[in-house]
């Protein structure tokens, strides 16, 4: 999911998806005063535009979801390796149901790409990973799971904010109660947006009305173009591509122009070249044994989506395959692993400790963990410096120490 989450994603960034970084506490608290906690929220959502008579009226017959009050959801991209999910995300059946709804939806999807600048291949890649083109919307009640988790997470206001986006959605007449459909974490329609999310990128194709995400695929697509353009996307940018990577490469910096890497012999494997002046990221997932990508500011804006590389690049070579161009050319390693969150944990606070890193201990590795253990590789005279976390790398760290 994202919380397209995105704009209440809890990043605070984009847009909000669907709710991709929710954690339900273990120790939530029990439901008897839930109505009295819906309450406080009153002068929130007046603030917003709220009638009284809709607050009430929506407020007063919800009851707390039990299955949202306890325990830990945990998400999969989080949890296994970039590998295994992209295995699951990326499969013939949805290479090709994305294929069928390119043939099947291309004027409305040259007419999106048109205005908003976003290649349709990856508008149906998200499309694909949402909802796995429409199949797949969720049949919570949005208010009803949303109000459970704000009151769960007394701790979060962004679940608060979302019930009150909930309630102006109501107020405004762009969604009918009945309607207000999708996932456990209030994710709604073929793009799994949130209410904010919705109320600022939900955009109807024909550009009248509201935005009917949940039945309309053209609203549901200039929605997903909307939301990316909205975060910057660069017209005519690729998002990157696979790449190899000579022996002969330096490991000197894992960013610089495209132009730069490949001046130290960096080559696209079997796609076409990147824009010689764009800025780029050398991305290796797996260490330098797996396959190596070179990924543009368009690769970022996709994190937006969901701030997960297990998401993102299943969702870029998703659209790659799509587009009809080839799959990954180089093959995973058969020894490629997760660390375990503990071990992951450890390996930042080692990197804390040296004074290599000094960003959130939570186990996530993004691009502030991996230049930290570049850094650290080039220090300790390690090459390939690939930014890769590894076990070898947490037992060096921790000789170091």
């Amino acid at each position: 999911m994202s919380r397209s989450c995105a704009d209440a994603r809890l990043t605070r960034r984009g847009f909000c998806v669907a709710l991709a970084l929710t954690i339900i506490p273990a120790h939530a608290q029990e439901p008897g005063d839930f109505a009295a906690f819906l309450e406080t929220l009153w002068p929130a959502a007046r603030a917003q535009g709220v009638s009284r008579a809709t607050f009430s009226r929506e407020a007063a017959g919800l009851t707390p979801d039990p299955k949202l009050m306890g325990g830990g959801v945990r998400q999969a991209e989080f949890e296994r390796t970039i590998k295994t999910y992209m295995d699951d995300a990326v499969t013939p059946g949805r290479v090709a149901r994305g294929r069928e709804a390119a043939q099947r939806w291309r004027a409305e999807l040259a007419a999106i790409e048109n205005r908003y600048g976003v290649p349709a291949e990856i508008i149906l890649a998200v499309w694909g990973m949402e909802t796995d083109f429409g199949r797949i919307h969720g049949e919570k009640d949005v208010l009803r799971s949303i109000a459970t988790l704000a009151y769960a997470r007394q701790d979060n206001a962004i679940f608060a904010e979302e019930f009150v986006a909930a309630l102006v959605m109501l107020e405004k007449g762009l969604v009918r109660r009945e309607r207000f459909k999708g996932s456990w974490a209030g994710a709604m329609g073929h793009p799994q947006f949130m209410p904010s999310s919705y109320l600022r990128h939900a955009v109807a194709y024909e550009g009248a009305g509201p935005a009917d995400i949940w039945n309309s695929a053209p609203d549901a697509l200039a929605s997903i173009a909307n939301f990316l353009s909205q975060q910057g996307w660069t017209r005519s940018l690729p998002w990157g591509g696979e790449v190899m990577i000579p022996k002969s490469f330096d490991w000197a910096s894992l960013k610089g122009p495209v132009r730069g890497f490949a001046g130290k012999g960096v080559a696209p494997a079997g796609g076409a070249a990147l824009p010689p002046a764009a800025e780029a990221t050398l991305f290796l997932p797996a260490g330098v044994g797996g396959p190596a990508f070179l990924l543009t500011d368009n690769y970022w804006l996709i994190k937006r989506y969901n701030n997960s590389d297990s998401y993102a690049l299943s969702l870029a070579v998703l659209g790659e395959r799509i587009a009809g161009r080839a799959g990954l050319a180089a093959r995973w390693p058969a020894d490629f692993r997760l660390l375990p969150r503990a071990e992951r944990i450890r390996l930042q606070e080692l990197l804390t400790d040296q004074g290599f890193y000094d960003g959130k201990i939570d186990g996530r590795f993004g691009p502030a963990s991996r230049d930290a253990i570049h850094r650290f590789q080039r220090a300790a005279g390690m090459r390939p410096a690939d930014g890769h976390p590894s076990p070898a790398l947490l037992e060096r760290l921790r000789r170091a120490r």
